[in-house]
């Protein structure tokens, strides 16, 4: 296995070239504020989507297959892509950056049995205190690095969250409609490679992966989230405010053009007009 075909393999990157695609022309160096900073530009620059699960073409989380897409291509990705490139990122400006696992809980019961561990998050380190740095959890992503305390909870500009610890593991849970709901598990020691390359698999190919079997893609900017799950596209104001609407097929590729900031490409056609009458439970 090549050293780079996993997201947290020592890569290089082309660091003016993510800076321009995020539209980031700040300060870089290695301190909680350049963080936030780059964590709300990369969340509101690059969209999540899974579309290539849906059309076959499938993920390659390598780092050059990463960056060609995710930086060349002005594509989207879902957490293995966007937090393998965050994590180069931040390495390559100098902060004390790793790769962990988590088993996602989101719209779970409490007593649902584990899942696997198919998603990426980042822990920063800085002055002795550890931060997860996360941009790529889709309609749900924190848009600020969050501090790993005792559940604490910490406010941003759209959810409240809190990380406690559960055992040998951080939960992560945001506050949603006066309700605390589980994001994720966070395990607490950094993979080796091949558990990337697991979850990846998993995640892409296994018939239980949600991205099986919807069109998936969110964006989150300063203002508000858009999200869009099949036919129904999803807006919650910063400031509170919801609308929801149900799509056609030509309003779906529409919005991923318009709202996603995605270059819609003729192949998605099929994957977008299954979705546009796809039934979604409220």
């Amino acid at each position: 296995m090549p050293y780079d075909t996993h997201p947290a393999a020592a890569s290089n990157i082309d660091l003016p070239r993510y800076l321009a695609r995020i539209g980031y022309d700040g300060p870089l160096a290695p301190t909680l504020d350049v963080l936030a900073a780059l964590q709300a530009a990369h969340i509101a620059a690059i969209p999540f989507e899974a579309i290539d699960v849906l059309t076959g073409a499938g993920i390659d989380i390598g780092a050059q297959a990463v960056d060609a897409k995710l930086i060349g291509a002005r594509r989207g990705g879902y957490c293995f892509e966007q937090n393998g490139l965050f994590l180069r990122v931040l390495q390559a400006i100098g902060f004390a950056a790793e790769g962990l696992l988590a088993r996602v809980r989101w719209m779970l019961a409490d007593d649902a049995p584990p899942t696997p561990r198919t998603h990426m998050v980042v822990r920063v380190t800085l002055a002795g205190r550890s931060w997860l740095a996360d941009v790529g959890f889709g309609a749900a992503v924190p848009p600020a690095p969050l501090a790993f305390v005792s559940a604490a909870p910490q406010e941003t500009r759209h959810e409240t969250y809190r990380i406690a610890r559960r055992g040998g593991e951080w939960q992560l849970a945001a506050l949603i409609e006066g309700e605390w709901r589980a994001l994720y598990v966070i395990d607490d020691a950094a993979p080796p490679a091949i558990d990337y390359m697991v979850g990846n698999w998993y995640t892409a190919t296994h018939p239980d992966s949600h991205f099986r079997h919807q069109l998936i893609a969110a964006r989150t900017t300063a203002e508000a989230r858009y999200g869009l799950r099949d036919n129904r596209l999803s807006i919650r104001f910063a400031d509170g405010r919801t609308e929801r609407r149900y799509l056609s097929a030509d309003e779906i590729e529409a919005a991923l053009g318009s709202i996603f900031l995605l270059p819609v490409r003729p192949d998605w056609r099929t994957a977008i007009e299954r979705a546009a009458v796809a039934e979604i439970a409220a």
